[in-house]
């Protein structure tokens, strides 16, 4: 009894996190020729996130728009990903991804800059958090495809505190000698 108590908190608690904003990117109309004509369904691309450090990104299908769009929608909030950020508005070092034919290079900006990025990497930023970004799609103008690019980046990005823990330094430690680096160059 017990057990099914603490499996209904969690699942309460689930759903009181904080709403997540959500940004359809591609729908698309399929259609499977049959007997009597055409039956068309719909497939639905949407990138969820929570616009402070949060994004996950979803597909789904359906004969109907609004389930192929809720479906996606679901599977995005399921697939989450949690990114660094510096200063809570830009990436701390540049990236790129990479997924199929499709590379996406990401740099850092300077605040005011804004996001510089394509349609579907954008809705990408915005529904993270990211203010300033410069980003490129290199080699594919496939959403899905630039969606996956982005998110690979977006998962190689570390903050100075993870290199300082993974390095067994202190963060000060770690800032010194890039901006050591930085000054020789």
């Amino acid at each position: 009894m017990a057990r099914e108590d603490n499996r209904r908190d969690r699942r309460d608690s689930r759903e009181e996190t904080p709403e997540f904003a959500d940004r359809l990117v591609a729908i698309n109309r399929v259609s499977k020729t049959v007997k009597g004509g055409k039956r068309f369904g719909f497939a639905a691309l949407v990138v969820v996130g929570d616009q402070r450090g949060r994004v996950g990104f979803g597909k789904g299908k359906a004969k109907e728009v609004p389930e192929a769009i809720r479906k996606a929608t679901e599977q995005a909030k399921r697939q989450m990903i949690r990114v660094p950020l510096r200063e809570g508005r830009t990436l701390h070092h540049d990236i790129e991804g990479r997924h199929g034919a499709g590379k996406v290079v990401m740099r850092t900006a300077a605040a005011g800059t804004g996001i510089i990025a394509g349609g579907p990497m954008r809705a990408v930023f915005e529904m993270l958090g990211l203010q300033d970004v410069v980003a490129k799609s290199i080699g594919t103008q496939n959403p899905y495809n630039m969606i996956r690019a982005t998110i690979d980046g977006l998962t190689q990005e570390s903050s100075p505190r993870q290199v300082a823990q993974r390095r067994g330094k202190k963060v000060a430690d770690v800032l010194k000698k890039a901006d050591a680096e930085v000054a020789e160059a």
